[in-house]
């Protein structure tokens, strides 16, 4: 597996950006400029990263594709469209974003989203990005969401059939599957289903964590690695199981200083369990 950050930390040239990653213990990053950056910087970048050895895990998306207002929702199709270009250009593992919302929030929480109709806009968005960008090194994927499609891995499965193309794959996320008392609290066994169903089509994951918070009501809280429940050591043998250079991209922090700590956190605990990391 390839450990790596979704923040390009503070940097002031593509090198000083790749080397840094490379001696935190990286293998995998998320490239940090988008498809409107000056084409030379594009370069600059990717190059800075084959040099160093580092495998471009995710381009990041990150926008509402089924937008009810039409001129977001076209602002968005835009974006996809440019950003999956943008990652087979640099031979990026995959370009991610989420389904989207039905609501004005774009990752919000609608009941809308679980619509029939809703579903068609996804697989119909989908189709769309893909034939628009037609990639041919990369794979447009989808980060799995604890209130949109796909719900679960069953609902993943069928999503990938619906929109049969072979450019469609899978961003895996299991902290934002675990959604109820039973997959908080057999999350081993969880993690297993996600990989049995989904294992041959995953192209990146997101490493985090999940902690149940004591309130009466069920309520759970996304945390740093360490600070929650998950079999963390489960999970990176799972990935490492379908793809020995699987990226396992360390998110949501605050600061340069968060990361820092949490990457060191994570690297000496897959060591102690004799998990082999690549950079």
């Amino acid at each position: 597996m390839r450990i790596g950050l979704s923040s390009s930390l503070k940097h002031d040239t593509p090198s000083q950006w790749a080397e840094k990653m490379k001696e935190l213990g990286c293998g995998a990053v998320v490239f940090p400029v988008d498809y409107t950056a000056p084409e030379e910087l594009i370069e600059a970048y990717a190059e800075a990263a084959k040099k160093a050895g580092l495998v471009i895990a995710e381009v990041g998306a990150w926008c509402n594709p089924v937008a009810p207002a039409e001129t977001e929702r076209r602002a968005a199709m835009e974006r996809c469209i440019g950003q999956l270009k943008l990652a087979d250009k640099i031979g990026a593992n995959c370009c991610v974003n989420i389904a989207g919302s039905t609501g004005s929030r774009w990752d919000g929480a609608y009941k809308e989203n679980f619509s029939e109709e809703h579903w068609e806009k996804t697989v119909k968005s989908i189709q769309e990005i893909i034939d628009a960008a037609a990639p041919v090194n990369t794979y447009y994927t989808i980060e799995p969401m604890p209130w949109m499609v796909p719900k679960d891995p069953e609902e993943y499965e069928r999503l990938i059939a619906a929109v049969d193309r072979e450019r469609f794959a899978v961003h895996m996320d299991l902290a934002n599957w675990i959604t109820s008392p039973e997959k908080y609290f057999n999350n081993e066994d969880f993690m297993e289903k996600c990989f049995d169903k989904l294992g041959s089509h995953i192209k990146s994951c997101h490493i985090k964590d999940v902690c149940l918070q004591a309130e009466f009501t069920f309520q759970l809280k996304e945390t740093a690695c360490g600070e929650g429940i998950l079999n963390l050591e489960k999970y990176a043998r799972l990935a490492d199981r379908v793809n020995p250079q699987m990226p396992m991209i360390i998110e949501h922090l605050h600061s340069d200083d968060e990361y820092l700590e949490s990457i060191a956190y994570l690297k000496a605990r897959l060591e102690k369990a004799g998990i082999r990391m690549c950079n």
